[in-house]
């Protein structure tokens, strides 16, 4: 598809080169190299006192929104990081020249406006304008004003217009930017600290998943981008760092969903003397956390279904076995022959390929059918030992591992571990992977395990699926600035214009 949205037609293009034409040939620079406001918007109009017009000067600047001719006044609104803040531009105070300059403007120029706040007669806190300047000549402008930009597509394509334009993208994307400062504030004050791993990595390691690779010239060989924070944090550890955490990228060279981006970005934080209980823990503060002073509600939207998801708690806890028994209704099924559970996933209606363990069975089972259908907070607990190799057996049964998954909305939020220390035991965990799951084996991680790692609690929370659940979002790209899309085409023809 073409990155031109319809309303910018080649007619309106020409008009705005044609004024941009003249202002360079009048001698006016269209592109202004700085302003320096004084304040945002939101932070000007709290400076007003009643009753106290003219008394406050402020300068601002921010995008042209919204234009009201009046003849030898405009009202016009502006819009900056903190929203809009609304001007009032009078000819008998600006001037006849600055006045038939202004009145050439167009929504979406970018203009710096110094003046004075007063309240209007319909009772909104206005800045009277005594001098603007154009500061950004748009060349293209903005998507209808009453629809905004409703194609999915290039809401996607076209973030930045999509922020302009649609108040409920701009809200949330800025939430999701509060959401990653808050969960900072939280860890920092129970003395976690944050670290940055390396993205390229000599092995892919800490998780199953299909890497993307890039060659090194350098140093002559290959690497692949990062699927996993783990193990470099758990080297950490064991370099006598107690608490520890990253907010980082990971990339996954997989399928796209609801759910899924190939370019995603993961909180891990590991904290050493704990275990998979005290990350349970945490995780319940940290929302109740970003619950309580970020989004002010402890109950939020599950967009696909319409229910409300509660998290103020008690969140439920089932161990996997209980659940796939009640999906199933067979209280033998981890006694079934493969056979046995392929017929009974098949007539489920789930596809089994030939080649999957036994353990993949039923995983499907609890992927396309359970987890889905876990809307309110639930740790799932006692998870199979073939699903990760990095986590401890469990002691009260070593068919299963210390480890949990936050299921909330129908979506994986938070797996989290009693990690695996014993150098021993890790390496034949490894060994011993079979089906999907299966990892590349980090030789360096198993020498820093020998080094000796403390007792260890690991935990991973996605942050976009975390955005998507607390600001009620229909899908992943919902809450990613500029998700992954296919190549558009170009967009149009340059601005041809030199300076005359």
């Amino acid at each position: 598809m073409s990155d031109i949205p319809s309303e910018m037609t080649h007619d309106q293009y020409a008009v705005r080169l044609k004024k941009l034409q003249d202002l360079r040939a009048a001698g006016t620079d269209p592109f202004r190299a700085a302003f320096a406001p004084t304040h945002f918007s939101a932070e000007a109009l709290s400076l007003y006192v009643d009753g106290q017009d003219h008394a406050v000067p402020v300068r601002v600047a921010g995008r042209l929104m919204v234009m009201r001719d009046m003849g030898k006044s405009q009202f016009v609104k502006i819009l900056d990081q903190q929203g809009l803040i609304q001007l009032y531009v009078k000819k008998d105070v600006v001037g006849d020249e600055p006045y038939a300059a202004f009145r050439k403007l167009d929504l979406g120029d970018i203009i710096g406006a110094e003046g004075t706040l007063f309240r209007t007669k319909a009772g909104e806190v206005t800045v009277r304008v005594d001098r603007a300047v154009l500061l950004a000549k748009a060349l293209r402008p903005l998507p209808e004003k009453w629809h905004g930009l409703t194609d999915p597509e290039q809401v996607y394509r076209q973030r930045y217009l999509d922020l302009l334009v649609n108040p409920e993208s701009r809200q949330r994307l800025l939430l999701r930017s509060r959401l990653v400062s808050a969960i900072r504030r939280f860890l920092e004050e129970r003395h976690f600290l944050e670290v940055e791993t390396p993205i390229l990595q000599a092995v892919a390691g800490g998780a199953a998943a299909k890497p993307f690779t890039t060659h090194h010239n350098a140093l002559g060989c290959d690497f692949f981008l990062r699927i996993s924070l783990e193990l470099y944090l758990k080297r950490l550890l064991v370099g006598g760092f107690d608490r520890v955490f990253e907010i980082g990228r990971n990339f996954r060279n997989e399928g796209i969903s609801r759910k899924h981006n190939p370019e995603f970005t993961m909180l891990e934080v590991y904290q050493a003397y704990s275990d998979h209980r005290g990350m349970m823990t945490l995780i319940q503060e940290l929302i109740a956390a970003l619950c309580r002073d970020v989004i002010g509600r402890s109950e939020v939207p599950h967009a696909p279904t319409g229910a409300t998801i509660k998290l103020d708690g008690p969140w439920r806890e089932a161990t996997y076995r209980e659940l796939i028994v009640a999906e199933t209704g067979d209280p033998q099924w981890f006694s079934r022959s493969q056979a046995e559970k392929t017929a009974a996933a098949e007539k489920l209606g789930l596809a089994v390929a030939p080649a999957w363990e036994e353990f993949e069975i039923t995983q499907e089972i609890f992927s396309k059918r359970i987890e889905p259908a876990l809307i309110q907070p639930t740790f799932v607990l006692q998870l199979p030992k073939e699903l990760c190799p990095l986590a401890k057996i469990s002691r009260e049964d070593p068919t299963t591992l210390d480890v949990f998954e936050l299921i909330i909305g129908g979506m994986e939020i938070a797996p989290a571990y009693s990690e695996q220390n014993d150098p021993f035991v890790q390496r034949e965990m490894f060994a011993h992977q079979a089906g999907e799951e299966k990892q590349n084996i980090d030789e360096d991680f198993l020498l820093a395990l020998e080094h000796g790692m403390p007792p260890a609690g690991g935990m991973g929370v996605g942050i976009d699926r975390l955005c998507i659940l607390l600001t009620g979002a229909e899908s992943i790209r919902d809450v990613i600035l500029f998700p992954q899309l296919r190549p558009g085409t170009a967009a149009g023809p340059a601005p041809a214009a030199g300076k005359s």
